[in-house]
């Protein structure tokens, strides 16, 4: 198993690859933008999945290009911010005067679902919302993981003033994934990657719980 990282966009949202290589299996989480460093790095494999953590355009605006190249590769997201795929004001491009492709899901997520990439690769959907309606960690807990989009970063949290935001969710989803492993690694949507364990200390809003 490798996980690589790109920082994308204006936004340096993360977009991660996920690649099982005895099995030339791939997964992308959240492809911010179009990118031929990451179409270089995906040479050779299946791309299964491309998974988005939630519908925020920075995390998302790539996904047509490599639906494109990987007409197979199934588009995930939660439920609840399916909506974002073809509505402007919540996946918030419309705030910043942009254009985003109508997207169409392949999968529609609910908590509790399970991404199975290989044999040895099994991710967890946990819906985790606050900074959207549908934002979600994917967690792989036999490897003791998460990508955790805009929910948790180092030493803070997602945003919530945004439309289909909400405090008191945020509040709720942070208190879930305080109850996590601490030596559990967090790969956050933005900034550098963390651990549950560290958070509980240093973040000052888990240290709140």
């Amino acid at each position: 198993m490798k996980i690589q990282v790109i920082a994308l966009g204006d936004y340096q949202a993360n977009c991660y690859i996920l690649t099982d290589e005895k099995e030339n299996a791939a997964a992308v989480v959240d492809p911010g933008v179009a990118s031929d460093e990451l179409n270089d790095i995906l040479l050779g494999y299946d791309l299964k999945y491309i998974l988005l953590t939630h519908g925020h355009f920075d995390h998302i605006y790539g996904s047509e290009s490599l639906k494109s190249l990987y007409p197979d590769a199934k588009l995930c997201i939660h439920e609840a911010d399916e909506i974002c795929l073809n509505n402007n004001d919540y996946n918030l491009v419309g705030s910043y005067s942009g254009y985003l492709p109508e997207l169409q899901a392949d999968m529609i997520l609910s908590n509790g679902d399970e991404i199975v990439l290989s044999d040895k690769i099994k991710l967890t959907v946990v819906h985790t919302p606050g900074h959207s309606r549908g934002s979600v960690c994917y967690v792989d807990y036999e490897n003791n993981y998460m990508f955790s989009g805009d929910t948790l970063f180092c030493r803070t949290v997602g945003r919530v003033d945004f439309l289909g935001s909400n405090p008191d969710d945020m509040f709720d989803s942070i208190k879930l994934l305080s109850t996590f492993d601490p030596e559990m690694v967090v790969y956050p949507g933005h900034n550098r990657a963390t651990t549950i364990g560290e958070e509980k200390v240093k973040n000052r809003y888990m240290r709140k719980l």
